[in-house]
This record gives C-alpha cells, sequence and structure tokens, in this order.
C-alpha cells in the first residue's frame, strides 16, 4: 500500500507521482493534508485559499467517482503522515516535488518522521518539465537569462502526460477524515473576492476555449487586458489541476493545426515562450534561494528605496491619478486576477515612480492574487524593479500613460474598472488631469507623483549603488 500526498497536484490526469503509485503498488490510498500554514502562513490570501480549497473538493469528487477515498487530515504533515500510514500499514508515501526552500524543508522534515517509522518516502517531478539542475550552461551552472535558457529547453524533447488513474473496486477501509472548509473565513481569512472555476473541470474548458482560436492571436492578443487573449491557466499551474505536459501536448497539436500561417504559428510559439518564463523563475528560486529575502544581485540590497506609507497605500487601493494603474489594482482587489501586462505596468508604477521597495508590492500581490506562486511573483518582480536576472535592468523604465494607451487605447479597460472615468473622452482618459478631470467628491485624483521627474529620481537611486555603471 501506498499514500499518495496530494499537495499543488490536484487532478488525477498526468500527476507523474500519482501514476508512479498506481503503477506500483497494489493499493493507493489518497490523502490531503490541511496544514497549519494553510492559516497562519505570512503570504496567506484568501482568494488563493478558497481557490485551493474548492479545488480540493472537485479532487475528492473526481476521486470518488473513481472508487478512491480522499483522506483528509489537519495539522503538521511531518506528524500526520507517518500516523495514517500506521494506521493503514502503508509501506510508503509518494508526493510530487515543490520547489519552494520552505516546502523543501518541511519534506525534510517529513523524510526524516517515515524514515523513522520505517516508511518508505519518494518524491517525484511534476509542476515542471525540467528541473534546477537539468538544464545548465556549458559550464554546467544554472542559467540566469531568459532567452539561453529558453532555447536550451526548446532543444529538448517534452515528455507525454501520464496515463489517468485507473477506476477501482476495492474496499477501503474506514479510517478518520477531516471535514474540508470550503470558505477561507473558517481558517481565519474571509474572502472579499471572486474566486474562478476550480478543479480539472474548470482548468479542461480554460485550456479548451484557449485552444480553439485565442491562441492563435496570442502574440497581440495577450498584451489587451480589455480582451480574452489569454489562457488564464496560471490558477490551476499554481495548483495543479493540470499537468505542464497535457497543455504542452495539446499546445503542439494546435500548432500542427496552425499549419503553415505565421501569424497563429507565432501565437503557439509565444504562448510556449511563456510557459518557460514559469520555469526559468521557478529553476532561478530553486538555484538561488537568496531571492526569497532580497535582490538576485545582492548589490541592489542597498538601493534607497522610498517607505512613503500614504503612496503604497493609494497605490494598492488603486488611487494613484493614473488610470491604467488604478484599474489594474481596483480589479486585483475584486477579482484576486491581474493580466500579466498589467502586473508589469503595476509594478514598475509602484518600484520606478513611487520608488517603493519591490519587496512590498511582492507581499501584496502574493496576499491578493489567486494564482500567487513564489517562484513567478517574486521573478516578475524582480523583472521589474530591475534587481533581478536582466543584464542591464535599471534603465527599463514603462510610461504609465504610453502604456495605458497603447494597451487600453479606447479606454475600456479603464472605464470598466475606474467608473470616475467612464464618461471621458477615449483621448484624454490616460491622462485625464490635461483636461481637469480630477478633485473632490467621486472625482479622479490628481497623480500622486509626476512620472518624469521620479523617473530620473529612479535612474540617480540606481546608479548610487557601488557596481551599478552609468
Amino acid at each position: 500500500m501506498v499514500l499518495h500526498w496530494f499537495r499543488r497536484d490536484l487532478r488525477v490526469a498526468d500527476n507523474t507521482a500519482l501514476s508512479e503509485a498506481a503503477r506500483r503498488a497494489e493499493v493507493v490510498v489518497p490523502v490531503f493534508i490541511l496544514e497549519d500554514a494553510l492559516r497562519t502562513g505570512p503570504d496567506v490570501g484568501a482568494a488563493r485559499l478558497a481557490f485551493l480549497l474548492r479545488s480540493v473538493r472537485d479532487l475528492r469528487d473526481d476521486l470518488g467517482r473513481r472508487g478512491y477515498p480522499l483522506i483528509i487530515r489537519a495539522g503538521k504533515s511531518e506528524l500526520e503522515l507517518p500516523k495514517l500510514a500506521a494506521e493503514l500499514g502503508a509501506e510508503a508515501v509518494f508526493c510530487n516535488q515543490r520547489y519552494e526552500p520552505y516546502s523543501q524543508a518541511r519534506d525534510a522534515r517529513v523524510f526524516n518522521a517515515l524514515n523513522t517509522a520505517g516508511i518508505g518516502f519518494e518524491v517525484f517531478k511534476d509542476a515542471v518539465v525540467w528541473e534546477e539542475r537539468e538544464i545548465l550552461t556549458q559550464a554546467g551552472n544554472p542559467y540566469t537569462v531568459f532567452t539561453p535558457y529558453s532555447k536550451a529547453w526548446k532543444a529538448r524533447p517534452v515528455p507525454p502526460p501520464y496515463a489517468t488513474l485507473p477506476p477501482t473496486t476495492r474496499k477501503y477501509p474506514v479510517v478518520a477524515s477531516a471535514p474540508l472548509p470550503l470558505d477561507p473565513a473558517e481558517l481565519g481569512h474571509p474572502l472579499t473576492q471572486t474566486v474562478p472555476a476550480t478543479g480539472s473541470a474548470g482548468a479542461g474548458k480554460l485550456l479548451d476555449d484557449f485552444l480553439a482560436g485565442p491562441v492563435f492571436a496570442y502574440a497581440e492578443g495577450r498584451d489587451f487586458p480589455a480582451q480574452r487573449g489569454t489562457s488564464r491557466l496560471s490558477p490551476h499551474f499554481r495548483c495543479g489541476t493540470i499537468g505542464i505536459r497535457t497543455v504542452l501536448a495539446r499546445l503542439e497539436l494546435a500548432r500542427k493545426q496552425a499549419g503553415t500561417d505565421p501569424g497563429r504559428r507565432k501565437g503557439c510559439e509565444i504562448f510556449l515562450t511563456e510557459l518557460i518564463w514559469r520555469e526559468f523563475y521557478q529553476q532561478v528560486l530553486s538555484n538561488f534561494p537568496h531571492v526569497m529575502k532580497g535582490c538576485f544581485r545582492p548589490e541592489y540590497d542597498a538601493l534607497g528605496w522610498s517607505e512613503n506609507r500614504a503612496h503604497f497605500e493609494a497605490w494598492c487601493a488603486g488611487q494613484t491619478g493614473y488610470p491604467i494603474v488604478d484599474a489594474a489594482m481596483r480589479c486585483l482587489n475584486a477579482t484576486g486576477e491581474m493580466h500579466n501586462r498589467l502586473r508589469m505596468i503595476t509594478a514598475m508604477f509602484l518600484t520606478k515612480d513611487l520608488l517603493i521597495s519591490w519587496q512590498w508590492g511582492e507581499r501584496y500581490f502574493m496576499q491578493k492574487l489567486v494564482d500567487g506562486d513564489l517562484g513567478a511573483n517574486n521573478g516578475g518582480w524582480q523583472w521589474s524593479a530591475g534587481t533581478g536576472t536582466d543584464a542591464a535592468p535599471y534603465f527599463r523604465i514603462f510610461n504609465p500613460v504610453s502604456q495605458g494607451q497603447k494597451f487600453d487605447p479606447v479606454g475600456d479597460f479603464v472605464r470598466q474598472w475606474v467608473p470616475e472615468l467612464a464618461g471621458v473622452d477615449s483621448g484624454v482618459i490616460h491622462e485625464p488631469w490635461t483636461a481637469g478631470i480630477f478633485g473632490g467628491g467621486a472625482r479622479y485624483p490628481r497623480p500622486i507623483v509626476d512620472h518624469g521627474e521620479q523617473r530620473l529620481k529612479c535612474l540617480a537611486m540606481f546608479k548610487a549603488v557601488r557596481g551599478v555603471g552609468g
């Protein structure tokens, strides 16, 4: 008998450890641990927690239809897993790899506890195609620049999806199982945001819809937040309600469907590149865990960030006076979702217009995003802040006005989330102060900073740090 410990792999199809357990063990018992960190972690977000809990419910239903009970226990995994294994007489626990340093520390505790009890513990690669030390430079080092990493990634054959867990008619022993809360308020985190469709069914529908059309226009459509041009699969990747090999296999079919049309093929290729970004940031986190607490390039830890709380709170609330920034933040606060282009715009505004540390924004995003993932979130923030893996990052400073004009040209997205500007002409909607549209009452706020002035301050701030050339 093998226990399969579900974590961020909440699916019965294309699941490495689950497939291996079904292949090697006569009996597979699924288990999920409601860990203490779900309640007490510093970056717990209600929307993300709700998505996780509801996806566990969907998984429980999927397993039940196949004849498997999902056993739920609450507490510390290093205590609950040996206890359950002893109750059932299980010989081993299988699970899929997690890459965050705190998760790996937890897994080491689980291994020690199981080993002491004479129970095996096996961990499998699942959430990524290639792990942290599988793609290295010619010198044998991890990549720190995306383009050559992506090239090396694409040069390798992608493995096919793993088999779906087969149904069973076996009678399972009755053991205690904790109730599954579906409302994060039960764990101390009241939900104020909407949550998208969960589970493998929700992921499958999103993938079907995306590959039926938007993927072929992805090269351009991905940058326009008012359009539905992205896959919206990121919460599902984060919870593992869909397997990466499944997505890549389906994408390859779409690429063949695109034929020789260069535009349609480009859409497929750029979507693949975005999936590789996810793995790049995961391997950066795994190989350089110091990014959890500071800059990828340590010299930038000396940057003289502002600690203006009023500016930060205005950014959080979507009250900066820059419409595209404010619309993005209000959307995040209401839905837990933010379009990738808007993540770059808002992060760049916080760090290079307000000159506030990327770590403040990283923490806020993790508390709000339904897809909050440490590797991707940290990597994205450090890219935007200019403290990450790029060679000459601090020159990259987005103008929030021109970004709005380019990617929300008639202001549809701004009007949706900033009702104060609903009736404003498209020609001035991204700089309403030019038409005198601000003031008291319910009117829109003035810009809290001048972009041109702040840009110069940002450049000076970076140049003042030792090791940064002019």
